[in-house]
């Protein structure tokens, strides 16, 4: 487990990246995953809107924050940003970061939480080098699976090697570490197949959110 070895005055501050089509009981485990490893503050979720590295949702703005915000509710290191999800233009995350930057100040460390499927893509990123100008990256690994460098282009590794870190250390940005998430085998595209067969995935979602789901007829006539 990593712990955090400072105490700085400006806590760190996680920021957490998705469609989230639906936000579910997954998404939450990451968070407090990486609270508690790597000693942040809290999480910022950030929605996207039109996404520049992946297919746009099928889910309308308005209902994924409606969910989300019902996933959140009563979780008081958790805060929702809906600016990416409301844009109509194109987002990348070198232009979440900038703009999240230039709101929080120079100094306050934030980190950008991923997946390991997203790590070995980073290089297809907008700017990717540029991204740890800006935050941390932390990586959520699964017990007994760690990133496989194999995997990761020369290019990549090698940048990646030189950014590694055991923990924060005070600086706003430009570490990679890493944490372990705990087994949840959980995703958005199982839980909206489900419903469109007509079950009811309760144990995968918040309570409110598959209610909120129900009561719009969300996701049934589609498994995708």
């Amino acid at each position: 487990m990593v712990k955090p070895a400072f105490a700085p005055a400006l806590a760190p501050l996680g920021l957490l990246g998705g469609t989230f089509d639906p936000a579910h009981k997954a998404h939450l485990a990451l968070a407090h995953a990486a609270m508690d490893e790597l000693g942040l503050s809290g999480v910022r979720w950030i929605p996207s809107g039109r996404p520049g590295h992946r297919a746009n949702p099928g889910t309308s703005a308005e209902h994924r924050l409606a969910m989300l915000k019902l996933a959140l509710s009563g979780e008081s290191r958790f805060d929702l940003d809906a600016a990416d999800a409301l844009s109509p233009a194109t987002t990348y995350t070198i232009n979440t970061l900038a703009r999240l930057r230039a709101e929080l100040g120079p100094q306050l460390p934030l980190v950008f939480i991923i997946g390991a499927d997203q790590l070995v893509a980073l290089d297809s990123w907008r700017d990717w080098r540029r991204l740890f100008d800006t935050a941390h990256f932390a990586v959520a690994e699964r017990p007994g699976y760690p990133v496989e460098r194999s995997s990761l282009s020369a290019e990549l590794a090698a940048e990646l090697a030189a950014r590694e870190a055991v923990a924060l250390d005070g600086r706003a940005a430009g570490s990679l570490l890493h944490f372990t998430l705990p087994p949840h085998p959980i995703s958005s595209s199982a839980i909206r197949a489900a419903l469109a067969a007509g079950q009811s995935p309760a144990d995968a979602l918040p309570a409110a959110v598959l209610d909120y789901i129900h009561s719009h007829h969300l996701y049934m006539d589609s498994g995708i």
